[in-house]
């Protein structure tokens, strides 16, 4: 089942957001998933391990059909208080997603995947349930920051220490062996720590700079592809062809 935030932990992942010190990391993360998955009004979504429902509020903003699913009981009680009916809401796993195939134009794991017991398994329900892109949005274990964290983790406890940490290569590796070669699109940002933004404020919204791949946040984009399955399908023949000729001549005459 993975790591499923408590009270205490849901309220700090919501804090954390809302304070204004930290609006330049979301703003930025937000930006990279905008420009690679391109959301269309009107477009289903469901967002896999949808937190306090700040990636929710942002697609009910831009006319999007919106589901979220959490299995944190805590953070969906959050959800509702921001939302209310607005979205649809289920607590549940992501590696045993409660939809029916093709439910979804669009599904979005936004940090979920560090926190799941089940990499591929994931993936794979993500892939069952949506059928034109998904969204993926991991943290970086070859960035600064990402290092940081996982030496603090070392001699204090943190969220982070129950977290896993990916690489842009691993995370192309896990959609290749499920997908092969279906066409997807990736960036960073974040490359250097958010105390600096005083002096990396435009430097981090190049987007040629999201080309780099150590940044904090890794965002990629899978664009799914339909497969169809083929079989053979028997052809009859005939063993004699002269000797059914000579048959066919007999009732002829």
């Amino acid at each position: 089942m993975g790591y499923v935030f408590d009270f205490k932990a849901a309220r700090g992942y919501d804090n954390w957001y809302q304070n204004p010190a930290n609006r330049f990391v979301g703003d930025l993360e937000d930006q990279l998933l905008l420009r690679l998955l391109e959301p269309v009004r009107g477009e289903r979504v469901l967002d896999i391990g949808c937190g306090t429902g700040r990636h929710l509020s942002m697609f009910l903003e831009m006319g999007l059909d919106v589901t979220g699913l959490d299995a944190s009981p805590h953070m969906l009680d959050i959800v509702r208080e921001k939302l209310g009916h607005r979205a649809e809401l289920h607590q549940g796993l992501a590696e045993d997603l409660p939809f029916e195939d093709n439910s979804f134009d669009i599904a979005t794991l936004i940090t979920t995947l560090e926190f799941v017991d089940d990499v591929p398994k994931t993936l794979q329900e993500a892939c069952r349930v949506a059928k034109r892109r998904i969204f993926l949005g991991v943290l970086n274990r070859y960035s600064i920051k990402g290092i940081e964290r996982r030496i603090k983790g070392i001699f204090s406890e943190s969220t982070y220490n129950r977290a896993r940490f990916f690489s842009v290569w691993e995370l192309k590796r896990y959609v290749r062996e499920i997908l092969g070669k279906t066409p997807l699109r990736r960036g960073t940002v974040l490359q250097l720590p958010a105390s600096f933004r005083k002096y990396t404020h435009r430097f981090e919204r190049w987007p040629f700079v999201h080309n780099c791949p150590f940044g904090c946040f890794i965002g990629m984009v899978v664009i799914l592809v339909p497969r169809y399955r083929t079989r053979n399908i028997p052809i009859g023949y005939v063993a004699q062809p002269r000797r059914a000729a000579q048959e066919l001549m007999k009732t002829k005459d």
